[in-house]
């Protein structure tokens, strides 16, 4: 990390390209259990998979593959400018989907029994 990153505005970037899938996904930001379904689907994706819908020729398919990928992008965003002490957000449509990806993880995270270390 160079220290020359502007994460605000990589992050208002990646908001803004997030809206744009949006609206090719006809999604509506502010219904809870439509950001609770794609955040489910998000999740239960594996990397391989994303890569698959981002290059599927459907543009619906493709646009939910690149969702997927920018929400990606965004918590790394996010995670790096924390690390060094720098308050990055996204705009309305990465705080729907992050939210409902933050509730997903947090019932997965409580659902799932605390495994004893390995002796």
């Amino acid at each position: 990390m160079s220290g020359f990153e502007n994460y605000q505005r990589d992050a208002t970037a990646l908001d803004r390209e997030m809206v744009v899938r949006g609206l090719v996904l006809g999604l509506d930001w502010d219904d809870e259990a439509q950001m609770m379904a794609l955040a489910r689907e998000a999740l239960s994706s594996t990397p391989k998979h994303i890569e698959a819908l981002a290059r599927d020729p459907n543009p619906r398919l493709k646009a939910k593959g690149e969702l997927f990928a920018l929400g990606v992008l965004m918590l790394k965003t996010m995670a790096e400018s924390a690390a060094i002490g720098i308050h990055s957000h996204g705009g309305h449509a990465w705080k729907a989907f992050g939210h409902a990806l933050l509730q997903l993880s947090d019932i997965a995270r409580a659902e799932t029994p605390d495994t004893p270390p390995a002796t």
